[in-house]
């Protein structure tokens, strides 16, 4: 028992500071939000990935006469893994395609986020799913390490 408290801590010690409990993991990106957002699109496109658009919403505010810090929303997908997500759970569809958000914090800082795998598991109970869940949740941690890296 003692063993197990030991090891649970541990893992709770060593879990990626970036995984929020909100279903969002965020991480500080090296570049400015231009300059992540298009590492991100080029690595998605590399890996054979469909980005539908990227969209602005500062441009978007300032078209509205409103400021906003750099913030950008990045829309992709790739049938052949989404649909395998809404044959476990229709639902998913709700969350796909897959979304990842760039932004600039009110610090300076560049921030690079995305829902969290096991969120969307839980949010649509995609029970026999979990190894497409497992694969998707580690090819987004790859592709926003890869945007974010220096």
């Amino acid at each position: 028992m003692r063993r197990t408290g030991l090891i649970l801590a541990l893992l709770l010690l060593t879990a990626p500071a970036w995984a929020a409990g909100d279903g969002m993991v965020r991480m500080r990106s090296a570049h400015d939000v231009p300059t992540t957002t298009q590492r991100l699109v080029d690595g998605l496109e590399a890996k054979g990935m469909t980005v539908f658009t990227v969209i602005d919403h500062a441009a978007g505010a300032a078209s509205a006469g409103l400021t906003l810090r750099p913030t950008r929303l990045v829309i992709f997908g790739n049938p052949k893994i989404g649909t395998r997500l809404m044959q476990c759970s229709q639902s998913a569809a709700i969350d796909l395609p897959q979304k990842a958000l760039v932004w600039q914090d009110a610090a300076g800082e560049t921030w690079i986020g995305y829902n969290a795998s096991e969120y969307m598991a839980r949010r649509h109970d995609t029970g026999v799913c979990g190894g497409v869940v497992h694969k998707v949740g580690q090819a987004l941690r790859q592709f926003a390490t890869a945007a974010a890296a220096h």
